[in-house]
């Protein structure tokens, strides 16, 4: 039977899942079918990418969502959908114009100390 669930991966105390096609007599991080979407839980709110298409292509298959998954499934439909395209050139805000540096005093040079030198013995 195939199910639809999360794969731990990143550092220790540092969770990201992968959403995975997988049968579900394997390991939790084991081989995968197919890798059909993200979640990161440390974002505030947490990110979730899904492959939509390729979600419903293996539940047409038989594949069955665990719990979990269901439940981050049912509450991504509902939210707005967030584009996750990364920044480009062209997206990126233009800094302001520059400001002019105000008038400044004019500064005086600082002269170096002078040490006293060393009598000959």
């Amino acid at each position: 039977m195939l199910m639809i669930r999360l794969s731990r991966r990143g550092a220790r105390k540092q969770p990201i899942y992968r959403i995975v096609v997988i049968e579900k007599d394997r390991a939790r991080d084991g081989r995968s079918i197919e890798v059909v979407g993200l979640y990161n839980p440390r974002t505030n709110p947490a990110t979730v990418d899904l492959k939509r298409e390729r979600i419903e292509y293996w539940l047409a298959k038989g594949a069955q969502f665990s719990p979990t998954l269901a439940r981050l499934y049912k509450n991504a439909a509902a939210a707005p959908a967030v584009s996750a395209a990364p920044l480009t050139p062209a997206s990126v805000v233009e800094p302001a114009a520059p400001v002019a540096p105000a008038e400044a005093a004019p500064v005086e040079p600082v002269a170096a100390p002078v040490t006293p030198a060393e009598p000959e013995a």
